[in-house]
C-alpha cells in the first residue's frame, strides 16, 4: 500500500512539473516589450538577462563562466554586443537568445559603462 501512495505522489509530481514547465516556456518568450514605435527596451533586455545569461554571466554581470559584463558598455558598442550574442565568442555559443530579445539584451548592456 506504500509503495502504490509512493508511486502515485511520484507520478503527481512528475506530470505537474511537466506542465509548469511549459507555461515557464511560454512566458520567456513574451519577455520583450515594444515602445509605440516597434523597438524593443532596454529593460526588457534585463529580463532577457535574468532568464538566459544569469548562469554564466552572474546576478549582478560580475562575471563567473562567461566574463563580467558590468562594464560591457564601455568596451563594446550596442551593434558589437548584438554581434557577440548572435555568433557567439570564446566559450559563449551564438544564439543563446535571439531576434527581439537579442536586441533587447545588446541595449541593456549598452547601457552598462
Amino acid at each position: 500500500m506504500k509503495k502504490s501512495l509512493l508511486a502515485l505522489l511520484l507520478g503527481s509530481s512528475v506530470a505537474l512539473a511537466a506542465c509548469g514547465g511549459e507555461e515557464a516556456a511560454d512566458d520567456a518568450e513574451n519577455t520583450v516589450e515594444e515602445t509605440g514605435d516597434g523597438e524593443t527596451t532596454a529593460a526588457a533586455g534585463e529580463e532577457v538577462y535574468q532568464q538566459s545569461c544569469l548562469s554564466c554571466h552572474g546576478g549582478d554581470l560580475e562575471g563567473g563562466f562567461g566574463p563580467a559584463l558590468d562594464k560591457a558598455g564601455g568596451k563594446f558598442s550596442e551593434e558589437e554586443i548584438l554581434s557577440i550574442i548572435e555568433n557567439g565568442k570564446g566559450q559563449m555559443p551564438a544564439k543563446v537568445v535571439e531576434g527581439e530579445e537579442a536586441e533587447a539584451v545588446a541595449a541593456w548592456l549598452a547601457e552598462k559603462k
